[in-house]
Formats: structure tokens, C-alpha cells, sequence
């Protein structure tokens, strides 16, 4: 194993795309995310990483570099933020549609207007319905293991995979964490091989025009129509999930590292209130946690949610039973309605009828400040308001910080 190093989370990001040997990057900068991709065109210019750097004048070509070269058989990857994602939001339904195993980091960043460069998951959230998988890494560490790991899943489910980690909380921040040595990492992760692959040997016709029923192809085998694929990719984007605690099993094998791939509970086996929350959230609730055991006897936790899609409904809603109050804090929302989150959490739990009632907080957006103090007190004030008086749930989230 490697020794520790302390570095920013954009390089640990890089390292890890170094040891995953991915050949072809593609990138287009945007705050927070340039040094990641910074860092890798320096590694190649030094020889130290064998891979075709594309410097290209969009995300959207950034992506369909990367499209081109998943096709051709090459391990492909691009890192973007914010309104760079959503630039590439036409490639990104293609890329899974495509079924192409391409590994993003999307170093998480509010949307314009109005302009920000500051951190929340908005960007990441809009694009849940694409089709990549989400995954949000909490500190350092899980960002090299995710990496890593994502190139892995990638390539097994030929799903698309997006690491989420949240800008300057730990994209700019110095925090120890171990990369893992080159040896181990290529028995984990070998060499990339695509049985489509474009070839001038081996031609083959991808993605044309697909009629609404299914059809025979030129060999005579029927072949799904638009509905079946879409079907396929919904489907085994599901199982996915499996596939994922499998990878984390080995890489924990592996490295030691691990255990906890879809949810990362602290503190929960005995809480009456479970906190959930993505990103880097979650790691500053551990102090609230202790905080609200130690000083006010309440028995509280808080689970990270490490994978966001594929949405692991019934590990959430099994992880959820015993408690009497969940309290989703995010930094994000669908307008008009509520936390997305919380709205994915409430839908998990529906069909169970002894159901947890349920607390959406809204916090962070545009990287306003959440003092941990704050979120202490606002914790304290629920617990003990809501375990005291059994009102009826509502939806409406609850805004932190707001300085109206």
C-alpha cells in the first residue's frame, strides 16, 4: 500500500484517473473543476501518464470526444462542473443511451442565473434523469476508491458513471488520503476491452435511427425497438446496484478500504432520528451527531447516501424502518416541489406501513454558509419539537440560512 499524502480533492481525482490508466481525456475548463483536468494534461506533458489529451472548446465536444473514443474502444474520461454539465446534456442522454462505460467527475457547482461559482448539487440533480449512474463521494479518500471503482462498474454494467464531490468544500481543500499502488489497482481494474468496438477491420452501424417495434437485423435476429432498449438500460441500471457492492467487496479486499458502497450509516443502529444527506454534508454531521448524544441525550444518526443513481429504494427504506423521524438535508430541489432527495426518500418508504414521518431541510444552495453550530441548534430545535408533538407531516422544506 501507499504511504498517506495530503492534497486538494482535484488532485486525488487525478491521481486516481493516473492509476485507472484511462487513454483519452477530454476537457473543457470551468471553476471548481480545472485543476483536475489541469493536473492530468501536466501528468502527460511529463510523460508520467500514457494517455491523449483533448483540449476541446466546449463540454459538449468534451463529452463527444469522450463518446468517441468509449466507441473505439478506449477508456475515456472528462471532468466538468455546473453550467459545463449542462452544456453537455444532449451527450450525456446519449452517452448512456449508447451504453458507453465513460467515467465523469462533476465537481459540484450551483447553476446561472444568477451567477455563482459556489458549491450545492443542483447540476448533478437536473441531470439525474439521464441515465449515468451517481455516486457523491463525502471526503478525499472516497473520491481516489470511487474513481476507481466507477471505471470498474463502468465497464462491467456499460453504464456511464458520474462522480459527484462537492467544489472548494473538498475539491480545494487539503485533506490526507491514500492512493493505492499501481500494481494492485491494474489487478483490480484491467484493461479496458469493448466488444463493439469501431475498427476499419470490423465495422458495425451504432445508434441509427431505431424504428418503435422491434425488427429483424441483417442476420435475422430480432432486435428491440426504442422501447426495449430504453427498457434494458432501466433495468440493468437497477442491477447495477449489485454490481456495485460486489466491486466494493473486492476492492475492500483489495485495499481495506470500504464496506459501506450505496449507504454510510454512523451512529444509526439505535436512533429514534436518522439524518441523510450527500456529499460532504454528511461528514459535518458526525459532529452534530456526537454533539446531540453527548450534550442532549437524543439518539440521533446520520446516513450518507452514497449512490444517488440507481436510487437504492429498498436499502434506504430498510436502513430507515426503525426510526421515528428521518430529517433529509440537501442542496438541491425540484422547483415547485420539494427536496429531490427527499422526494426520492418518501417514495422509497411509501409502500412500508410503518413508515418514519419525514423532515426536509433545504441548505447550502449557491454555497451559503452552513456553520456547523447552526445545524446543531436546528437539529436540537427539531428533535425536540417534533418527538414531542405528533403533527401531521408536511412537505413543505425548511430553509437553513435563509437571510431574508
Amino acid at each position: 500500500m501507499s504511504n498517506p499524502i495530503i492534497e486538494s480533492g482535484n488532485v486525488a481525482a487525478a491521481m486516481a484517473v493516473q492509476l485507472a490508466r484511462a487513454e483519452v481525456i477530454a476537457a473543457y475548463p470551468i471553476t471548481p473543476q480545472t485543476p483536475v483536468t489541469e493536473k492530468l494534461s501536466e501528468l502527460i506533458a511529463a510523460g508520467k501518464m500514457d494517455a491523449e489529451y483533448v483540449a476541446v472548446e466546449s463540454e459538449h465536444s468534451a463529452m463527444a470526444v469522450c463518446i468517441g473514443a468509449a466507441s473505439a474502444g478506449v477508456r475515456a474520461f472528462t471532468a466538468t462542473s455546473s453550467n459545463g454539465l449542462l452544456y453537455m446534456s444532449e451527450q450525456l442522454h446519449w452517452a448512456a443511451g449508447a451504453r458507453l462505460p465513460i467515467v465523469m467527475c462533476v465537481v459540484n457547482r450551483a447553476i446561472g442565473a444568477p451567477w455563482s461559482v459556489w458549491n450545492d448539487h443542483q447540476d448533478a440533480i437536473s441531470q439525474r434523469d439521464t441515465g449515468w449512474i451517481q455516486i457523491f463521494a463525502k471526503d478525499h479518500q472516497e473520491i481516489v476508491d470511487m474513481t476507481l471503482k466507477a471505471f470498474r462498474l463502468a465497464e462491467l454494467v456499460h453504464i456511464p458513471v458520474m462522480v459527484n464531490y462537492d467544489g472548494y468544500y473538498l475539491s480545494h481543500t487539503y485533506m490526507p488520503f491514500e492512493p493505492p499502488d499501481a500494481e494492485h489497482v491494474d489487478a483490480f481494474l484491467p484493461a479496458y476491452t469493448y466488444k463493439h468496438a469501431l475498427t476499419p477491420e470490423r465495422p458495425e452501424s451504432l445508434n441509427t435511427v431505431t424504428l418503435p417495434d422491434a425488427r429483424l437485423d441483417v442476420d435475422g435476429i430480432k432486435r428491440g425497438g426504442y422501447m426495449d432498449i430504453r427498457h434494458n438500460l432501466h433495468e440493468e441500471m437497477g442491477k447495477s446496484i449489485e454490481v456495485w457492492e460486489e466491486i466494493d467487496q473486492e476492492f475492500q479486499a483489495l485495499f481495506g478500504r470500504g464496506g459501506h458502497p450505496v449507504i454510510d450509516p454512523y451512529r444509526c443502529d439505535d436512533a429514534d432520528v436518522v439524518i441523510v444527506a450527500m456529499g460532504s454534508m454528511a461528514n459535518q454531521f458526525r459532529v452534530v451527531v456526537d454533539r446531540l448524544r453527548q450534550n442532549d441525550g437524543l439518539k440521533v444518526g446520520i446516513l450518507a447516501l452514497q449512490m444517488y443513481r440507481p436510487f437504492p429504494s429498498a436499502i434506504i427504506a430498510e436502513a430507515l424502518q426503525s426510526a421515528r423521524h428521518v430529517m433529509v438535508y440537501e442542496k438541491g430541489l425540484s422547483y415547485g416541489n420539494q427536496g429531490a432527495l427527499y422526494g426520492d426518500i418518501k417514495s422509497a418508504l411509501y409502500p412500508y406501513p410503518a413508515r418514519p414521518r419525514l423532515h426536509n431541510f433545504i441548505a447550502g444552495l449557491g454555497g451559503r454558509a452552513i456553520p456547523t453550530e447552526s445545524l446543531y441548534q436546528t437539529m436540537k430545535t427539531a428533535c425536540e419539537q417534533d418527538l414531542q408533538t405528533p403533527s401531521a407531516q408536511a412537505d413543505a422544506p425548511q430553509w437553513i440560512g435563509l437571510q431574508l
